[in-house]
């Protein structure tokens, strides 16, 4: 493979460990008079309308969501359930040990680096708070731009901020809503995250095409950005 000079990662999943809702989201259905599995149902069928921003800021978001569930909680409710999803989402998301040292290594070789999220109003909320954050030269959240992967433009967004070729770009995930084939159609090389923990991943719109290379671990990502010697 070419030496990169950026290296951009999908988030969850690939810069965290694979992602389960815990405890946490089932006082989110109480604030809102449902239960926890009426609650999962809609935000999983709903989640690329509200990824892509379609349903307006977290409060319209979620009083769209109550719409779906049949449910009318006060106002009081909905700011309460928008925190305390916030606070469950957040509960989930457990980064990968090797995350901060492969992003701070890609950093000393002077490669970019980028994240391209498919996410909701949560994600933008607390990254500012996690130690990944200052080592992310762009950053890219669908719900803000108004897009899902596969969509060329996340990927071209997050070129564009780190003046780069696509060509010249690196995407890593772990194939969630089709994110490796979107990448490459965008000019992208891509790479598959397998990591074992990834079996119980939620993910939704499974990249089956893809049949490019797999790494196991993050810290494999350094190893693709040295030149391969010429025979």
């Amino acid at each position: 493979m070419p030496r990169f000079q950026a290296v951009l990662f999908d988030f969850f999943g690939t810069l965290t460990h694979g992602a389960r809702r815990g405890a946490a989201h089932i006082a989110t259905a109480e604030l809102l008079g449902c239960s926890p599995e009426a609650l999962m149902e809609v935000l999983d069928s709903s989640f690329y309308e509200r990824a892509s921003g379609s349903f307006g800021n977290a409060e319209s978001t979620m009083r769209r969501v109550c719409a779906r569930l049949g449910v009318h909680p006060s106002d009081a409710a909905v700011r309460a359930a928008v925190a305390s999803r916030h606070l469950a989402v957040r509960a989930d998301t457990r980064l990968r040990a090797e995350a901060v040292p492969v992003l701070a290594a890609l950093r000393r070789r002077g490669v970019g680096t980028g994240l391209v999220s498919d996410c909701t109003h949560e994600l933008p909320a607390f990254l500012p708070q996690l130690p990944v954050a200052p080592l992310l030269d762009a950053q890219i959240f669908s719900v803000r731009l108004g897009r899902c992967k596969p969509d060329p433009e996340l990927y071209l967004a997050a070129c564009y901020r780190l003046g780069q070729a696509p060509a010249d770009c690196l995407y890593v995930g772990d194939g969630d809503s089709q994110e490796l084939t979107g990448a490459e159609r965008a000019g992208l090389s891509a790479v598959r995250l397998a990591a074992p923990d990834l079996a119980g991943h939620v993910v939704l719109n499974a990249d089956h095409g893809f049949d490019g290379p797999s790494l196991t671990s993050l810290t494999d990502v350094l190893d693709l950005l040295d030149p391969v010697p010429v025979a």
